[in-house]
């Protein structure tokens, strides 16, 4: 296997417009949170503890619409219209049943508030933006079905100007919502999420205006000749996002949860923990989107049957993956100091966030790997590995590791939450060997089956 120069430019191509995309989103959470913040702090608290019920649980039912990737990628590949047809459409019923699910589990959020043992003001106002953003949900799916279509035949970047619009209604919609302007009522932080079920449905509309003017998905007809629900088709589709949901469940509870088993070492430790996990989530976004890239270019591939094109692009994507990573991390680590500054103007804080900043350069190179297998395992269409060695690798290692070396005098000093960050990078490290072999083991696979 050899590095391919025109396979890295390819998927950097198809990468940064999905990049820019994800920035863009995580911009909104960005306006959400500086905007709540002005109306007060009870605002700003209850705005967090809403997202932090109500994020892990829409994330990880994307997590299931997100096979579709893969799926349209192959068909593309080997120039299967029907088949795109099919399973877009069939992942429009699943789309339903899973904002049924949606509705479902906002019924239990009042349960889970109340055990959270804050002011009934702060939980009226979370569960209050649970109400407003549940009517969202659907939008978010369609939304994530459609962008799933035209990344997979090779069109990332309606994903980023989609973005933007969601952007600016986002903002919009807050001034309203938040403040009560032109008439409306001022709901507060719970107005952020009657501004994003908003957003959602304005970014499904925007992808559904763009799908009818795009030629390339307009040849598609997606929308007619619209088929029943086929229990086989819906099932395969979720068979294959399952991994993937629960893999994203993993990880956002991993790092959700963590706050709360240092909560008790006191403000430095959380404030220190939460910059160095709110950059290492904006660095995230790099090999996420080439990740997104590769399950796009491995599934073309794929279906075109280009084996030794396939095997020359995977080893190329980890090539890259590898190289970005430690570009990424070296000038993280480089500015570590002036990143969390710009954080806080507390001492103990900002020496905190910085030791902690650098476990997180440590673990981009693991992570990178490991986010680039999950790609070209979608875009294989072999997804079951995932759940097993993400659930073992961030959990059964990762956090026990990093509660022991936290919390416990077992294996050294209780470190705080450092410890816990070590942790992390012995789960991802992990995690990356495992997914590493699994594609090698599916790659050798098809190669034999195909000779």
């Amino acid at each position: 296997m050899k590095f391919s120069h025109w396979e890295s430019k390819r998927l950097l191509q198809l990468a940064t417009p999905v990049f820019f995309a994800q920035i863009t989103l995580i911009l909104m959470s960005v306006v959400d949170t500086m905007m709540a913040g002005q109306v007060s702090a009870n605002d700003l608290a209850a705005l967090s503890i809403a997202t932090g019920v109500w994020n892990p649980l829409t994330f990880s039912l994307q997590g299931l619409i997100l096979a579709l990737t893969g799926i349209v990628a192959h068909c593309h590949g080997a120039n299967d219209r029907s088949g795109i047809k099919y399973y877009f459409q069939q992942s429009i019923y699943l789309a339903l049943l899973l904002t049924l699910a949606g509705f479902a589990l906002a019924e239990f959020t009042p349960l889970i508030f109340e055990r959270l043992g804050t002011t009934e003001s702060i939980t009226s106002l979370s569960q209050q933006y649970i109400d407003f953003v549940k009517w969202g949900v659907m939008g978010f799916l369609l939304f994530s079905i459609y962008r799933n279509v035209t990344e997979g035949v090779g069109l990332t970047k309606p994903a980023f100007y989609i973005s933007i619009v969601g952007l600016i209604v986002n903002v919009f919609a807050n001034y309203v919502f938040i403040y009560g302007k032109f008439g409306m009522p001022a709901y507060g932080s719970a107005g952020c999420g009657l501004a994003t079920a908003l957003v959602f449905w304005a970014m499904a509309i925007s992808q559904w205006i763009y799908c009818n003017r795009s030629k390339t998905m307009c040849a598609l007809s997606l929308l007619s000749d619209f088929a029943n629900p086929q229990p086989s088709g819906i099932s395969y589709i979720a068979r294959l996002g399952i991994p993937i949901c629960l893999a994203t469940f993993f990880e956002v509870t991993l790092f959700a949860c963590i706050p709360l088993f240092i909560a008790d070492l006191g403000a430095i430790a959380v404030s220190g923990h939460q910059i160095a996990a709110n950059v290492t989530a904006i660095l995230f976004m790099m090999p996420l989107s080439l990740s997104m890239a590769i399950a796009i270019r491995i599934g073309n591939l794929a279906g075109q049957q280009a084996y030794e094109q396939l095997r020359t692009a995977i080893f190329t994507s980890f090539c890259l993956a590898a190289i970005i990573s430690v570009f990424v991390a070296l000038i993280t680590l480089i500015g570590r100091d002036s990143i969390a500054w710009l954080y806080t103007n507390n001492d103990e804080v900002a020496l905190l966030a910085s030791s902690i900043i650098v476990l997180a350069c440590v673990y981009q190179l693991p992570d990178a790997l490991q986010v680039a297998a999950h790609g070209v395992l979608r875009g294989l269409k072999y997804t079951k590995p995932i759940t097993y060695i993400t659930f073992v690798s961030y959990w059964l290692i990762g956090f026990s590791l990093g509660y022991i070396l936290a919390k416990t005098n077992l294996i050294v000093p209780a470190m705080g939450a450092i410890g816990f960050w070590i942790g992390i990078i012995v789960g991802l490290t992990v995690a990356a060997v495992f997914l590493l072999l699994s594609v090698r083991a599916r790659l050798a696979y098809i190669l034999a089956d195909n000779q």
